[in-house]
């Protein structure tokens, strides 16, 4: 099964997803990694590094609270 969501993690690296409206452009991978952000044509590479660090943070903080729900829920269940 770790396996199966190593490739996974994989796959979803290699998707790109594009947005761009009102003269603001996004460019990110479909594992949530943030690569290109262009304002008005201009890069935002500083803007890139701290979404990023932002998005890291947050991805650790719901990893941290499926495990206190799944050690939570094993206990109730006799696990």
């Amino acid at each position: 099964m770790r396996d199966q969501a190593m490739q996974m993690q994989k796959a979803l690296a290699q998707e790109k997803i594009e947005v761009e409206e009102q003269g603001i452009k996004i460019v990110m991978t479909g594992d949530q990694q943030v690569k290109e952000i262009e304002v008005e044509g201009e890069d935002q590479d500083r803007l890139v590094d701290v979404l990023n660090k932002a998005i890291k943070k947050s991805q650790e903080v719901a990893a941290r609270k499926l495990q206190e729900m799944s050690g939570g829920l094993g206990g109730l269940l006799g696990q």
